[in-house]
């Protein structure tokens, strides 16, 4: 892989993430606070429109992943799915009610969710060593954190007003990622047949196996429980704990700075010391730790809570690390060689796809049935149901989930050692 290439992929990434990173984060507060600070709407609605998203992945291997694999090359179709995105975006930075709002962000989701996964699938076309796909995934994190701080940035100078910000910076990224696109390294449709977008369908056999299914449950549950990070809190800092809406999205990069290190310098030597099963499950308590921390931010005082909660973010980064991306490395651990695709599959469609849809719903559910805008201390009684859940995910894993690399030595026999 040459120098040009490399630095064409890892700018793919970047704009890819800051897209994305640019409004996903802060967007929660926009849609439910009252006019003229927000558009007003109830804590369901926004997480029906946080969850179209969420139901395009489900959607995704049916629409750009089939054309991608038949027709077209990637980075032509990466280039006007990016353009045209960025042009519903900016409409849906300027609507003002439910129905404008909800209609602009279906199309745009429909348009981003196959991205994902096909950004993916060009950078290993072009990549020799695998090995080297982390280094240039990376940078996908590093967006994420360039977007927050241009917002953050932005909306010191001064943003426009009865705008979303936030969506109009991701329109902006957009626009320039679709044309950045065709000078990606061409990326030919397969010669073969595309494969089956129902692929994943091979990879419930796995599901026999106890420990396997256990996984998949948990993974679910946990999966349904981060969106009350990924919706509320934005709004919580800023409502709870008085930090500047101006300084909200700088203030959540702390979560992916936090990602970084731990994917550099913790997960292989975690891996090591600890194997799969006591990862995922420290993993999994990260998120529990950092929602008791949340939980205590509207009782105590202000003074020592905010640096407390704005330093829990971190747990976040973590989780996500020894969580999300073990998961991918036990599925592809444990998946018979010919299936680990449908295998990976399977994971995304039960977690990106179905868990996340879900979970938007359940958070906007809570939210509406405590309804902390009215009473600052029930955001206590919001980031409790997830910590509750999540505690009892992290101890599920402990008792009922066997290490693979244990489990795959119980289960073959045992041959003589040559000498």
């Amino acid at each position: 892989m040459t120098w040009s290439v490399r630095i064409r992929l890892s700018a793919m990434m970047f704009l890819q993430y800051a897209i994305w990173g640019a409004w996903a984060p802060v967007l929660w507060p926009y849609l439910v606070n009252p006019r003229p600070e927000g558009l007003g709407m109830s804590n369901p609605q926004a997480a029906f429109i946080f969850g179209l998203l969420y139901l395009a992945c489900i959607l995704a291997p049916f629409t750009g992943g089939q054309i991608a694999d038949r027709w077209v090359p990637t980075q032509w179709f990466l280039g006007v799915v990016h353009l045209l995105g960025g042009v519903f975006l900016l409409f849906a930075s300027k609507a003002q009610d439910f129905p404008g709002m909800a209609w602009m962000m279906g199309i745009y989701s429909l348009l981003y969710a196959p991205t994902l996964a096909l950004t993916n699938s060009l950078g290993f076309h072009h990549i020799k060593d695998e090995k080297l796909f982390g280094t240039i995934r990376v940078f996908g994190t590093i967006g994420w954190i360039v977007a927050g701080w241009i917002l953050t940035l932005w909306r010191n100078i001064g943003t426009p007003p009865n705008t979303s910000d936030c969506l109009m910076l991701a329109g902006i990224l957009s626009v320039v990622m679709g044309v950045f696109c065709f000078f990606l390294p061409h990326t030919p449709p397969a010669k073969e047949e595309a494969a089956d977008p129902l692929a994943f369908r091979e990879a419930f056999v796995l599901l026999k196996n106890r420990n396997f299914l256990v996984f998949m449950i948990i993974a679910f549950v946990v999966t349904t429980e981060l969106q009350f990070y990924y919706l509320p809190t934005a709004d919580f800092l800023n409502k709870a704990l008085g930090i500047a809406k101006e300084n909200v999205p700088l203030t959540m990069t702390t979560a992916q700075i936090a990602e970084i290190i731990a994917m550099a310098f913790l997960l292989r030597w975690a891996l090591r010391t600890w194997g799969i099963r006591k990862t995922l499950a420290v993993g999994v308590i990260a998120w529990p730790l950092r929602y008791v921390v949340f939980a205590l931010g509207p009782v105590g005082p202000v003074e020592i809570m905010r640096p407390l909660v704005v330093a829990s973010l971190a747990l976040h980064g973590l989780g996500y690390t020894f969580f999300f991306v073990v998961s991918q490395i036990y599925v592809d651990m444990v998946a018979p060689k010919d299936i680990r695709a449908s295998a990976q599959s399977l994971l995304t469609l039960v977690t990106l796809g179905i868990g996340n849809w879900l979970g938007t719903q359940f958070t906007g559910w809570i939210m509406n049935v405590f309804n902390p805008a009215n009473n600052v201390q029930a955001w206590t009684k919001v980031f409790l149901v997830p910590c509750a859940l999540t505690v009892a995910c992290a101890l599920a894993f402990l008792l009922l989930f066997k290490d693979p690399e244990k489990e795959s030595q119980r289960e073959q026999p045992t041959e003589p050692v040559a000498v």
